[in-house]
């Protein structure tokens, strides 16, 4: 049966953002979602040139989000916001109060305090919520972890979880230092690489194992180009059900263009999965077997379902198809969230994984400033 898109509203995401372009592919791309309207930048030029690229008719494409939202309110289902993320919480306040649906990139806000504020406001006004934590939409990370519930590893004892970039290391084409956002060299309140990749690290974390954080000891350098950014940090964390978690995320790490690396521990086995890999999982037992599991295996049965198959395997599924199944899900808790108001998926995220993350950041960051333990 065919379903009839949504109306989505896009705050943020110009042709000259980094993720725009990749929310409105992912989006439209199993049809759930239909991009109608738009403020997509500050520069008029950008902002009028993505609608003409993005096909929304001009008369909808808005000078100011502020100005959207008193336009939009009887025409969408849902506004999605990509602005950078200390504009977050006005935005997707405002939002909410004048009676939209919230789809947000990830981190939700800068603080767990913003967000605390974001929650009241959701629960005062009963609107949908999700924040896009797009990982979890790749079909084998998935797969990793029904065999985590199906007991295939045991009983889980250490997560490790590496997320090394090199961006704020790296010389651009022209051997300059590279000319970054002004809001990611900030150095007021939490790191943007805290909120960029840090919230992915405890997100992955969140979703493989179902546990939550309890306390944790970190170290944080500048070795990058910025030294006001602290854009490398080391981290071991305690868990509830005694699951220790090795972490470590990084802009300064030449080489590395996006290393995100899982390796999950267990009594009775343990799992590898690489995003430059994404189509595989390695797998080891306790008797000393080594296998490697793809989606094409008869003992895959998350994986091997067709909506994760747009095309055969041996074509390996990609970072802007895992958004989609991101988007496809979200598009399944909304109609969930029409019939029942409130949304059962375990493939959607809220406020409670954002805010626990946040307060795990947070964390993070006064353990490497006072150079002790710190608790969640």
């Amino acid at each position: 049966m065919l379903l009839k898109p949504f109306k989505l509203g896009v705050i943020g995401g110009g042709l000259n953002s980094s993720i725009g372009l990749t929310h409105r592919v992912a989006s439209e791309m199993d049809k759930r979602w239909e991009i109608q309207s738009g403020c997509f930048s500050r520069q008029k030029d950008i902002n009028l040139e993505t609608g003409v690229k993005w096909a929304v008719r001009k008369d909808r494409v808005y000078d100011g989000w502020e100005e959207l939202l008193v336009s939009e309110t009887e025409h969408l289902d849902a506004i999605v916001v990509l602005t950078p993320i200390p504009s977050h919480a006005e935005i997707v306040i405002k939002a909410i109060e004048a009676g939209y649906n919230i789809i947000c990139e990830k981190s939700l806000a800068s603080s767990s305090e913003e967000a605390k504020k974001i929650k009241e406001v959701v629960e005062k006004n009963n609107v949908f919520l999700a924040v896009i934590y797009n990982y979890a939409g790749y079909p084998m990370l998935r797969e990793l972890k029904m065999m985590i519930q199906d007991g295939m590893l045991g009983e889980i004892n250490q997560i490790h979880i590496e997320m090394p970039q090199e961006t704020f290391a790296r010389l651009d084409e022209e051997q300059n230092i590279p000319n970054l956002q002004a809001w990611r060299l900030n150095r007021v309140g939490l790191s943007s690489v805290s909120l960029d990749l840090g919230a992915h690290v405890h997100h992955i974390i969140n979703f493989l194992s179902d546990k939550k954080p309890i306390e944790l000891f970190a170290v944080q350098d500048s070795f990058g180009f910025f030294e006001q950014v602290m854009d490398n940090t080391m981290c071991i964390a305690k868990y509830t059900g005694d699951l220790t978690c090795w972490i470590w995320y990084s802009k300064s790490a030449l080489g590395h263009r996006n290393g995100l690396k899982v390796c999950v521990y267990g009594t009775e086995g343990s799992a590898e999965w690489y995003q430059m890999n994404p189509e595989t999982l390695f797998y080891n037992d306790n008797k000393g077997n080594k296998s490697i599991i793809d989606r094409s295996m008869t003992t895959v049965t998350l994986a091997s379902q067709p909506r994760y198959n747009r095309f055969k395997v041996g074509h390996p599924i990609g970072f802007i198809e895992a958004f989609a199944n991101h988007y496809y899900d979200i598009a399944d808790s909304l109609t969930e969230f029409y019939k029942k108001g409130y949304y059962s998926s375990p493939w959607v995220f809220g406020l409670d994984v954002a805010i626990e993350g946040l307060l795990m950041l947070e964390a993070i960051e006064s353990s490497a400033k006072n150079k002790e333990f710190a608790k969640i």
